[in-house]
């Protein structure tokens, strides 16, 4: 394995094992779950809106390494930014975990791109940001894997 490999490997890992930003947010304003009934993952995620920017962001739940890992990564990615660039950098997210392509720098959702080579998992490693992006919408619909096309 490259050493690049290895190090998003242990980038995945460390999500895994110690969290950013879990559990319920007492200030939330906003809430919204995410479910994976094909894999038994499961995401609730916690925002404060402070005007259109997340001020602040956790997630709870239970599930496979990748979902966690990538509910984790995702906090810390989002805290401080708008609907818009939230997004926007789903999007990114997305292209990333299906087609395996990975930003040119060095950047920890780039560990992600290994995820393209196991197309079951892109539905663990997407949960959250559905769920994220629910909570932002003010939608309480539980996000489901099964209505989402990654």
């Amino acid at each position: 394995m490259s050493d690049l490999a290895d190090l998003y490997q242990q980038v995945i890992l460390d999500h895994n094992r110690r969290p950013r930003n879990r559990g319920k947010l007492p200030t939330a304003n906003r809430v919204a779950h995410g479910d994976n009934p094909s894999c038994g993952d499961q995401c609730s995620v916690y925002l404060r809106l402070d005007g259109d920017r997340i001020g602040d962001i956790s997630f709870d739940g239970s599930g496979c390494a990748i979902s966690q890992a990538s509910a984790s990564l995702m906090t810390t990615q989002l805290k401080g930014k708008t609907a818009a660039e939230a997004e926007k950098m789903f999007g990114e997210f997305r292209d990333i975990v299906t087609t395996g392509q990975a930003p040119e720098e060095i950047s920890d959702v780039g560990a992600f791109a290994g995820v393209h080579a196991f197309p079951a998992r892109i539905k663990c490693a997407t949960l959250g940001w559905h769920a994220a992006l629910n909570a932002l919408k003010g939608d309480p619909v539980t996000a489901t894997t099964e209505t989402h096309k990654d």
